[in-house]
């Protein structure tokens, strides 16, 4: 009877860790779904489509799924005008291409039911005018939500960074000053959660730091300076023997810190220019790729120590077809990416840095943000256009099947049970094979 008992619990904590999405990245943070994850191969706006809402405002934050709720930032232009009092002062000493609001935005979480797509709740967490604007293809709720049991978390940078209870009433929040971004072209704070701790990468033109906080309260519990500018690139963290690391890309360095007081471990040079992709992990390996202005993709042992210098010592290295926005994602072995924002797909094995496939350009995308997803054995690959390659995730990818969308996605795509969630600029869309 005991034993049916602890059979029966544990297989339904195996069905209840399979109902969350709880970052940016999924479960393990690594773009790969759970095992039991089985979303369709072909959609359309008229078919296998479960439901699809009408989103406000506009965002590009990846939704974030705790069992049956669903959650959504977005940022919303209201019709309340700056007096000139409320205008926030520009710096001189930051360059940028954008133009500044004038106008108050309305910072907003979401929470939907995954079944219906029905509204569960909606709160503003506040308003604010922005202080610069952002890249055209860019928004100012870019920064994916976290999720537990307890809590969701959201960060919208320069606007506080927030806790909310499954119900959306909040728990705290945090402000952290102002960041001034490259050129103006806008931020995207995604809080990476671990445990009982929130991390959050304030990289920017002066000042970027990593901060830890106690995630039940907001508290801080370490901040570590980062020579670094803008990145907008997610941390990754990963436990290797008996040390929790925080793996964080950069342009200067790609380096792993301590968890428990942020301390630098090690560093690795060699990346290129705004250092987006986040970093992905396997057999105490870590894999840190850039792509703008250059192309970059070392894989680095967990277990390093030290400056391993400018142009980076690790197990091997790669100068071609890697991601500028899109970060990689890594199955069975072999990493997968694709070059620059184009859909041109490279495959790698893992352990030596063998291509297997070189820049193979897919059919019918042109151009991407959203980073890739492996569910059942398939590769995800979704097009800024609403154009989404499902291929098999395999040594030599085949193309399985193309399916178009009426919308602009930039979220990177979510699979949960049956159901593939895609966000777009004007819908959210739950994908289900009827």
């Amino acid at each position: 009877m005991v034993r049916t008992l602890l059979a029966l619990v544990a297989f339904t904590s195996s069905l209840a860790a399979a109902d969350h999405w709880p970052g940016w990245r999924g479960p393990d943070a690594n773009g790969v779904a759970p095992g039991s994850a089985d979303p369709p191969t072909t959609w359309d706006e008229k078919t296998n489509i479960k439901w699809k809402i009408p989103l406000p405002g506009r965002g590009s934050a990846t939704p974030a799924v705790w069992g049956d709720k669903v959650f959504v930032l977005t940022a919303v232009e209201t019709d309340r005008e700056a007096k000139p009092a409320e205008l926030p002062k520009l710096d001189p000493k930051f360059e940028t291409r954008t133009t500044r609001p004038t106008k108050f935005f309305a910072f907003k979480v979401l929470c939907y039911d995954l079944a219906t797509g029905k509204e569960k709740w909606a709160v503003t967490a506040t308003e604010a005018v922005p202080h610069e604007g952002h890249h055209e293809t860019h928004s100012y709720a870019a920064g994916s939500p976290a999720v537990d049991a307890d809590r969701v978390y959201a960060s919208f940078g320069s606007f506080g960074t927030f806790a909310f209870d499954h119900n959306g009433k909040e728990v705290w929040r945090r402000e952290f000053g102002r960041l001034n971004t490259r050129l103006g072209w806008g931020e995207a704070v995604t809080p990476v959660l671990f445990k009982d701790t929130l991390l959050l990468n304030l990289d920017q033109e002066a000042d970027s730091k990593l901060v830890d906080l106690n995630a039940a309260t907001g508290k801080t519990l370490w901040e570590t300076a980062r020579d670094e500018k803008s990145t907008w690139s997610t941390p990754r963290v990963v436990q290797h023997g008996n040390k929790t690391l925080v793996l964080a890309n950069g342009t200067t360095r790609a380096r792993g810190y301590d968890l428990s007081d942020g301390k630098e471990l090690w560093a690795v040079g060699g990346m290129t220019v705004n250092a987006i992709p986040s970093p992905v992990t396997a057999d105490g390996v870590a894999y840190f790729v850039s792509g703008y202005r250059g192309a970059a993709a070392v894989a680095v042992p967990l277990d390093s120590k030290g400056d391993l210098g400018a142009s980076g010592q690790g197990n091997w290295r790669y100068g071609k077809g890697t991601p500028y926005v899109p970060s990689p994602v890594l199955f069975e072995g072999r990493l997968y990416f694709t070059q620059g924002n184009t859909p041109a797909l490279t495959v790698l094995d893992a352990k030596t840095g063998k291509a297997l496939v070189e820049a193979e350009k897919l059919p019918k995308l042109t151009s991407l943000y959203a980073s890739p997803l492996v569910a059942a054995g398939r590769l995800y690959v979704v097009g800024r256009d609403g154009t989404t390659v499902v291929l098999s995730a395999t040594a030599k990818p085949e193309v399985l099947a193309t399916n178009k969308l009426d919308d602009t996605l930039d979220a990177s795509p979510v699979a949960v049970g049956k159901t593939l969630l895609l966000r777009g600029f004007k819908h959210l869309y739950a994908v289900e094979a009827k």
